[in-house]
């Protein structure tokens, strides 16, 4: 597989800037800020937006989102957060009373907080699995799935340290005892392969700022086929059937658009955002995911070299994802570690013990160099 050569072009990232931190926001590539400017514009021209416009912009980005996911765009549904997303998955999902809910150690909020709320309701209790250093997380997970389990809430790489969660392996955990699974993809989705046909999560979601290098405010989530005559969180009108003719919208219905759109958020016809999504998941098809995850796997795999010789500890290349690197200090992790290195124009975030190096196709041999040589004076 051929890797794939610097795309600084692509984007407007001054030279002297060595920004190692996708994985708390990409900067949008030149495209999709071209694409997001002239979709703006139609705002000041609200004549010529005609009715099915509402539909058009819509569907380009439910299938923009489905081709990076590898899915068919009618199991696709629109959302403006990840959280969003996960709360339509808790409210379709049964759990009975003693029943668990797994997610990891120290897993994204977002991710933890709906299904503590939702245990709560119904009686049920969230338990944070944790895993031994020589044991992987899908291990740990395994151990832990049992009858009693309702659902595992579980991302597809631990978003504070980059380490892996083999979904093959507990999605299959899961459907021995009938659990639900539910992914958050957030830290994952764009840069590195997922097999939804075989992982086979009941839902999977992604806010589209990070990895999926789309504007702010938008994401996708995916809906098993049992869980797509399930109830919304919210009932907006062109969700309906029969939305496309404005005239009849007063003949209310209860019927839905097919497929996943049910779960659309509202105000979902926003074009500036919607050709925004449009834009970065062209890039990422015309890339490859495949080939973006073996360039980004080479060029962690070089960092943590360089930065093992200045005496940093790292995870073990396989059980780590390509795309996110965990640096730790031999001890205790210093103050004020990332201003100082932002001092040096080298961008990186502090998760806990760990300095998340989260480098994309925009960083070159320069940035490299100016992330060691910033360590170095740490």
């Amino acid at each position: 597989m051929s890797l794939i050569p610097c795309q600084r072009h692509r984007f407007s990232v001054p030279a002297d800037i060595a920004y190692f931190n996708c994985a708390y926001m990409s900067p949008l590539a030149n495209e999709v800020l071209a694409a997001v400017s002239e979709e703006a514009a139609l705002k000041t021209v609200p004549w010529n937006y005609r009715p099915e416009d509402f539909f058009i912009h819509v569907e380009r980005a439910r299938s923009a989102f489905a081709d990076v996911a590898g899915c068919n765009a009618d199991v696709i549904a629109l959302v403006p957060s990840a959280s969003y997303g996960l709360a339509i998955a808790a409210r379709n999902l049964p759990i009975g009373k003693g029943q668990r809910i797994l997610v990891l150690a120290e897993q994204f909020p977002s991710n933890v907080y709906v299904w503590r709320e939702r245990a709560a309701e119904a009686g049920g209790t969230v338990e944070a699995v944790t895993h031994e250093s020589s044991e992987s997380w899908a291990a740990a997970l395994i151990g832990r799935i049992a009858d009693d389990v309702a659902v595992v809430a579980v991302p597809n790489c631990h978003w504070a340290d980059g380490s892996m969660i083999d979904l093959n392996l507990v999605g299959a955990a899961c459907r021995r005892v009938g659990a639900a699974l539910v992914v958050d993809a957030t830290q994952s989705l764009g840069a590195m392969p997922i097999d939804i046909a075989r992982v086979q999560p009941d839902f999977l979601v992604a806010a589209a700022y990070k990895w999926l290098m789309a504007p702010y405010g938008t994401g996708m989530l995916y809906v098993a086929p049992q869980h797509r005559e399930g109830a919304p969180i919210e009932h907006n009108w062109i969700n309906r059937g029969g939305s496309e003719n404005f005239a009849r919208l007063v003949d209310y219905r209860d019927d839905f658009q097919p497929g996943a759109r049910r779960f659309d958020m509202g105000e979902k016809a926003n074009p500036p955002l919607l050709m925004g999504v449009v834009a970065a998941a062209n890039m990422l098809v015309e890339w490859g995911i495949e080939r973006v995850a073996a360039t980004l796997e080479g060029a962690t795999d070089r960092i943590a070299m360089r930065v093992r010789d200045l005496g940093f500890e790292t995870f073990a290349k396989s059980d780590r994802s390509p795309h996110l690197l965990s640096v730790r200090f031999p001890g205790a992790m210093p103050d004020g570690v990332g201003p100082q290195l932002a001092e040096k124009g080298v961008y990186i975030s502090v998760r806990g013990q760990s300095m998340r190096i989260a480098p994309h196709l925009y960083n070159n041999e320069a940035d490299v160099d100016r992330l060691v040589d910033a360590l170095t004076s740490l």
